[in-house]
């Protein structure tokens, strides 16, 4: 049985992002570990699963129902409702490893730790599958090789969330959610992200992100593989991205 490593903070994941996966990876029977920095159960960002204080925009902004569906399955989960610390998990357990996302500023937590970083650092070394969206790829470019003293997915081709989308994003709420949208003001993931890249070529844009996919409009989802890393921009990707890492997850069987 193939097992899972799923990193969070322990407030502000994206539902979406996470659960979607989770629901996919569940199906194949995939042993999935969750872990948060405290060990305790996480909470999933409920601006994200029920449009709290999203405004006119929270039709557009929240979690489909499927995405809200499948997190409130999960939530009842043993495996969400136990998950381990960052730090009492070994890399050398595991067979992939996956990178959700989310923006609220309490992730910072997740997207800084420097025990999470070492864990990623391990499983490309490993050549473990690796799969990151949205904000997950920040963790990812953050995590130093010290054998190079670069990023690991320097020299690979990657996604992430968009400028474009982020202050859209933002742009649309900041009247009354403020800087919500921005988990660093002035920084935005696609630059920080594009920065630990060999070459400012490797970033991958994709087609404009609209509408979300789902099983019958799988066109309008778009990720990016190099080897044993995936990653993609946003909960609109969900599906894309989970179908491919479990391709990625069943070629190492």
């Amino acid at each position: 049985m193939k097992k899972i490593l799923i990193p969070m903070p322990c407030y502000g994941v994206d539902p979406t992002e996470v659960a979607i996966p989770w629901k996919f990876l569940t199906e194949k029977n995939f042993d999935i570990t969750f872990i948060t920095p405290d060990g305790k159960q996480a909470t999933p960002d409920s601006a994200m699963l029920n449009g709290d204080n999203l405004g006119i925009w929270k039709s557009l902004l929240k979690a489909r129902k499927d995405a809200f569906d499948a997190c409130k399955e999960m939530e009842q989960s043993a495996e969400f409702c136990s998950p381990s610390k960052y730090e009492d998990v070994d890399v050398d357990d595991f067979d992939a490893l996956l990178l959700p996302g989310g923006h609220d500023k309490r992730v910072k937590e997740y997207l800084e730790s420097k025990i999470l970083q070492r864990h990623v650092v391990k499983f490309f070394k490993q050549n473990k599958p690796v799969a990151a969206i949205c904000h997950g790829v920040v963790v990812a470019a953050r995590s130093i090789d010290s054998e190079t003293g670069k990023s690991v997915i320097n020299g690979f081709r990657t996604t992430s969330l968009l400028k474009s989308q982020e202050m859209a994003a933002y742009t649309m709420t900041r009247l009354w959610l403020k800087d919500y949208y921005l988990t660093y003001p002035g920084l935005t993931v696609e630059d920080e992200v594009t920065a630990a890249l060999n070459s400012p070529s490797d970033y991958l844009t994709g087609p404009n992100p609209v509408l979300r996919d789902d099983m019958k409009h799988l066109s309008r989802g778009f990720t990016v593989r190099d080897r044993n890393y995936l990653s993609a921009r946003w909960p609109g990707d969900a599906y894309n991205f989970s179908i491919e890492f479990i391709k990625m997850i069943e070629e190492g069987s």
